[in-house]
């Protein structure tokens, strides 16, 4: 009888307390532990875990940009626009001057009646940051030299597009070539589209013959634009040394 009391001395004290309680401290088997603890154990264990395979991206391979208009030298702007306005360069506004840059050139060789030869040229310069939910700086520099090379083959109004790859020019470069009618008169333009790691590099070099001149050669300024390429890719390396 006494026995029968006590036991039902303890089923009472344990009806008297919440449910959870009572799982965890009047179920037989319980070894103390409350199945919320585990779960909180469990869940942050899942979010140690979910931080630890957190996807990095490296960094770009270059942290600075050249100064544009220093890109190109001295000895190319006197071959490629003869007669120059101004050797150094006009450049463009950049709110970031870390991310991107510009620089042009232009200038006209006047024979008078034998006719006049007009030159422009001008580089800009686009770096990109690796970003983790985006890509590596490598990545978005490619995409966005595919991008350029697709709008300049699409360039509306543009004649006898052709295009070719220049070797041994950064990692990748592609030239696009067109004429184009503008001002009344023919031009020819010549455009690189060149990456270097996460850098890309956009050259156009373009002119046209007036008062009866003849209009530039395509391959002529295909090889001018080349050669003005490689000397931002020199920079490049140079301001990041």
């Amino acid at each position: 009888m006494h026995r029968s009391a006590t036991r039902l001395t303890r089923i009472l004290a344990c009806a008297a307390v919440p449910v959870m309680l009572v799982v965890a401290g009047c179920s037989s088997d319980s070894d103390g532990e409350t199945p919320d603890k585990g779960a909180a154990q469990s869940s942050t264990g899942s979010s140690n875990a979910s931080k630890q395979a957190a996807p990095s991206v490296a960094p770009g391979k270059y942290t600075e940009l050249p100064e544009p208009c220093k890109a190109i030298t001295v000895k190319t702007i006197d071959e490629l626009v003869p007669k120059a306005k101004s050797k150094a360069g006009k450049p463009s506004t950049s709110t970031d001057t870390s991310s991107r840059g510009g620089c042009s050139w232009n200038g006209l060789v006047d024979k008078g009646l034998k006719g006049s030869q007009y030159r422009w040229l001008d580089v800009a310069f686009l770096r990109y940051e690796s970003v983790a939910s985006i890509g590596t700086g490598e990545k978005r520099a490619q995409e966005s030299q595919a991008k350029e090379i697709a709008k300049l083959k699409a360039t509306e109004g543009a004649k006898n597009v052709r295009d070719s790859v220049a070797s041994g020019v950064g990692d990748q470069t592609t030239t696009v070539a067109y004429s184009l009618r503008k001002t009344g008169e023919d031009f020819m333009y010549a455009t690189t589209v060149a990456r270097t790691g996460n850098v890309v590099v956009i050259l156009n070099y373009n002119g046209t013959g007036y008062a009866g001149a003849e209009t530039p050669n395509d391959q002529k300024l295909m090889d001018g634009a080349v050669k003005a390429t490689k000397d931002a890719m020199a920079a490049i390396a140079v301001a990041n040394k």
